[in-house]
């Protein structure tokens, strides 16, 4: 017996349809990869902001535990500096999501990262979270 052939119409072959699913999923996949992609980069900075604010909270700790008499408001970066890991000759800058450079003041407990308005600079808004700050 024979058997019959498929028409041409029912060929092995991508219809619109498909390729127009294919086509979304490839866009949505590749915002995807750039959104997270702009979040890890954010994460990164907090990251290299909170090692430095450890880096130098422990200066600080160093200078207080070898200066018992000194208040933790009088401390100065010249007190701090010689503290610091590595032989470093001037304190550590953070570079803000914006890009600018922003220091960190030494005479709070723990340091802070100077905003230049008066207010610690925590973008993430919590000092829990380990990014911007040394936690608390």
């Amino acid at each position: 017996m024979k058997t019959p052939k498929q028409p041409k119409f029912l060929s092995r072959a991508f219809t619109l349809l498909e390729m127009t699913i294919v086509i979304m999923v490839l866009i949505a996949l590749i915002s995807t990869g750039m959104f997270v992609t702009g979040k890890m980069d954010e994460w990164k900075l907090g990251r290299e902001a909170a090692e430095k604010l450890r880096q130098v909270h422990t200066a600080q700790r160093m200078f207080l535990a070898d200066n018992p008499t000194r208040l933790v408001g009088t401390i100065t970066e010249a007190d701090v500096i010689p503290y610091l890991s590595g032989g470093a000759t001037a304190l550590p800058t953070v570079k803000s999501l914006t890009g600018s450079q922003l220091g960190i003041l030494v005479n709070s407990s723990p340091p802070v990262i100077n905003s230049g308005t008066g207010v610690a600079y925590d973008p993430s808004g919590d000092n829990r979270d380990s990014l911007w700050d040394i936690g608390q």
